[in-house]
């Protein structure tokens, strides 16, 4: 069975909505290729809306994990790919209704000027560890 110890040592920065380590051991690793705003037909959901987007992108990975016999607290690290950098705020509040805020994965926020379609606002990707 594995095992997640979420690891916030005192000697770095204080955290906010992430977790800067998270040691596994045992079970299966899942990794989640970059989940973007469609729905399962392959429409764009919230275009120009970073929160809708974003709602939309979790419940993406949520299915994905899911599909795989996991949940969305199996993450262990997650990536977020955002054009417009300035609105990790408006991620970070939608985040906070999927994630486990006492155990919230590890992650990073990339800012990058383009995403696979144009009216795309952010991408996550992520990695699991399987109960």
């Amino acid at each position: 069975m594995p095992h997640a110890n979420f690891v916030n040592p005192s000697t770095l920065a204080p955290t906010r909505g992430y977790t800067h380590i998270v040691e596994v051991t045992g079970g299966r690793i899942a990794h989640i290729s970059g989940q973007v705003a469609l729905d399962g037909q392959g429409n764009l959901v919230g275009k120009g809306d970073i929160k809708a987007q974003t709602e939309q992108v979790l419940e993406n990975l949520k299915l994905a994990i899911e599909a795989v016999g996991g949940t969305l607290q199996d993450l262990v690290k997650v990536t977020y790919f955002l054009v417009d950098i300035t609105q990790i705020a408006a991620v970070r509040e939608v985040r906070t209704r999927y994630f486990d805020e006492a155990n919230p994965p590890a992650s990073t926020a990339v800012g990058v000027t383009g995403l696979v379609m144009p009216d795309l606002l952010i991408e996550i990707e992520g990695v699991a560890s399987i109960r």
